[in-house]
């Protein structure tokens, strides 16, 4: 997954502070930034680097496009482009900061966040996203919160990638079903009806792509979460969890999904007429398999009793180099208000921008239609789980999934092992990361 219309007049100036005060930010990285001014970056030339993960897909052409563009109407600023694929950001930069040869700018995903906090990587940017404007009410509900840390904003929202319901049009035809299912009960109907067809309607996985988004997704519909408010105990198996991993589990024993489903097998065999729903990211509407294909995306389907889905996110970072240059923090800000502000051509590389004013602009949908269902989830989408260490915890919940998925446990058994482990790391988390 890769991980334009200006929301304000770029050319009249950003709002945004030359002069940086970095206060006790050396390797420790625990100072506070403030920005203040009303102009552009005016201090000295300076060259800023910025590593990103967007290694394939259509982001590789479009990012260097955007850059040779910011650096054009920037005289004072270079900025030098440094993709690298997200597990080596994940083992590089972390001791590259530390050595004061990390970058100046950089994205992160919203499940990272908190661990790179914690440490001590980052920049506390409560001043300089002040300065450039941004208020949670800029962006979806939910995602601007999870760049905060221990009360101290250290990110600026770019992208969302909620899931969605990918539907086979002339497969769900097979079956009869001319409409899009939207709820419990429209959905069985309509995997029953393809059942009787010879048609498995969904085939369901045990793996992060994307069955366990999926399962979240279910979790927060039956009205659970997956950990309980300060994240030291998993919750996801609650009656909620069960009933959401029950839910998956019948698919396969009611005949509606095969057993056993490889990774992506799913969205190969929507895309081959084999079945004829995905519960899929938007990242794959730029998929070049859909062309010729008679397909519809659309809102995941309400199983429970709540509107719910899963979205991950993406985030613009500073990190705290030792001996970073304020100068060059200053203008890595200025970079991230001018990539938000012209980030509408974004959607072109399957994730949807985060300011709202970009997305929000009619002509977005007028050149990305397929995006609308997407767009119209984010009012009730839920992002990653803010804690450090939490991607290892997240590990144990798709190897529940799977457990329960293939047959070896139950679904309560598969939750209440996983759980185990959860809280077991959750503990080894709060002891390592000082929480």
């Amino acid at each position: 997954m890769n991980k334009p219309w200006a929301r304000r007049a770029i050319g009249a100036g950003i709002a945004l502070a030359i002069g940086v005060a970095l206060t006790g930010c050396g390797s420790s990285g625990g100072g506070s930034t403030s920005v203040s001014g009303d102009g552009e970056y005016t201090g000295p030339k300076v060259d800023i680097s910025f590593w990103n993960g967007w290694t394939g897909g259509a982001a590789p052409v479009l990012v260097p496009k955007l850059i040779e563009k910011f650096n054009a109407e920037h005289d004072n600023i270079v900025v030098k482009n440094v993709p690298q694929e997200w597990a080596d950001i994940t083992s590089k930069m972390p001791l590259a900061i530390k050595a004061g040869k990390g970058p100046d700018v950089a994205v992160l995903h919203g499940d990272d966040l908190a661990t790179y906090a914690a440490q001590k990587l980052l920049l506390q940017s409560d001043d300089i996203v002040a300065s450039l404007g941004y208020t949670a009410e800029d962006f979806p509900k939910g995602v601007f919160d999870k760049g905060n840390y221990k009360d101290a904003q250290y990110a600026v929202p770019w992208s969302v990638t909620p899931l969605g319901l990918y539907v086979n049009k002339d497969v769900a035809a097979k079956g009869g079903v001319t409409e899009i299912p939207t709820d419990k009960a429209s959905y069985t109907a309509a995997l029953e009806a393809l059942k009787g067809a010879g048609v498995q309607g969904e085939w369901v996985d045990g793996y992060v792509f994307t069955g366990t988004f999926e399962f979240q997704s279910l979790v927060w519909q039956f009205g659970g979460e997956l950990y309980n408010e300060d994240v030291t105990e998993a919750t996801f198996n609650s009656e909620a969890g069960v009933e959401a991993l029950t839910w998956m589990t019948d698919l396969v024993a009611d005949g509606y999904s095969p057993a056993n489903v490889a990774q992506d097998g799913n969205i190969k065999g929507l895309l081959a007429g084999q079945t004829a729903y995905n519960w899929n990211g938007v990242w794959q509407t730029t998929n070049s398999a859909f062309e010729g294909l008679n397909w519809e995306a659309a809102p995941v389907p309400q199983i429970g009793t709540e509107k719910a889905v899963w979205s991950s996110s993406t985030h613009w970072v500073f990190p705290a180099n030792k001996g970073q240059d304020e100068n060059k923090t200053a203008a890595a800000a200025t970079f991230v208000k001018w990539m938000n502000d012209n980030s509408a051509g974004w959607a072109e590389t399957g994730e949807l921008p985060a300011d709202n004013t970009v997305r929000d602009d009619p002509a977005l949908l007028e050149k990305y239609p397929n995006l609308k269902p997407f767009m119209d989830q984010l009012d009730y989408a839920h992002y990653e789980t803010v804690a450090p260490g939490i991607s290892e915890a997240n590990a144990e919940i798709t190897t529940a999934l799977n457990n329960a998925l293939t047959g070896k446990k139950t679904p309560k058994e598969a939750l209440d092992d996983g759980a185990d482990k959860v809280n077991q790391i959750l503990k080894q988390n709060q002891a390592k990361y000082g929480e």
